[in-house]
Parts: C-alpha cells; structure tokens; sequence
C-alpha cells in the first residue's frame, strides 16, 4: 500500500478544498454522493483521520473513531431511508480491488434489488 497522501481529494474535502454533495457529518466522519454512482444511491463515508486503508483504520484509529465511524456509516444509511429495503457496504482494499482513492472509505450502495456480490447469479438477477 502506498503511504498516505494528504493530497487525496478524500483529505481534500475534507479539508474543504474539493466540493461534495455531503449527505452526512459529524466528528468522526463525512458521507457525501459519489460522483460516479454505480447504483440509485451510492454514497461515500470517509473517516476523519488519515488512513489509507480499513487495514490501517483497524490498526491505528483509536477506539472511538472506529466506532464513531460505523455509527456514522449506519446513520447515512438510516437518514438514507435504505434500513428496510436493505443495502450494501464494500470497502476496496489495494490496487487488485480496484481501490483508487488511498484514503479508508465505504460505499453503502442501494436503492434497488443489488443483485448477487459473488458473480453468481441470484433470485432477481435475471436469470
């Protein structure tokens, strides 16, 4: 993994130096629309710290920053009405998963059947 950049435009924003959409906030973590939506929404959390990874967040974060930043990423997806339809929550991590943006963050994607995460085809998928 490469060091952490503070130039990123997740340290950006959260600086307020790159625009967002900011769908959520509070001390331990900024929620905000991505700008390339893979699904009906898709919403970015980013903790408030520099860590490149959920590696790097589970390592070095402090205990309240871990879990004020899942208490974050869960009430993104309750002020997001997705609870009771459902949604999903993935984290990249490294080049192999397509991880660009070196700053730790979670897509919670939703609002439609998701379809199967396995690549194999599930009830709704179509086939």
């Amino acid at each position: 993994m490469p060091a952490y950049d503070r130039n990123n435009v997740f340290a950006k924003i959260l600086r307020g130096e790159a625009p967002c959409t900011k769908v959520y906030e509070d001390e331990f973590a900024l929620a905000f629309l991505n700008i390339h939506p893979r699904t009906p929404v898709h919403v970015l959390v980013v903790p408030k710290g520099e860590y490149v990874s959920g590696v790097d967040f589970s390592t070095l974060a402090p205990p309240e920053l871990i879990v004020g930043f899942w208490r974050a990423v869960k009430q993104t997806a309750t002020q997001l009405g997705l609870d009771e339809p459902g949604y999903r929550i993935i984290a990249n991590h490294g080049p192999d998963a397509n991880q660009v943006v070196f700053h730790f963050h979670v897509h919670i994607q939703g609002g439609g059947h998701l379809g199967s995460v396995s690549g194999t085809p599930g009830p709704g998928d179509g086939t």
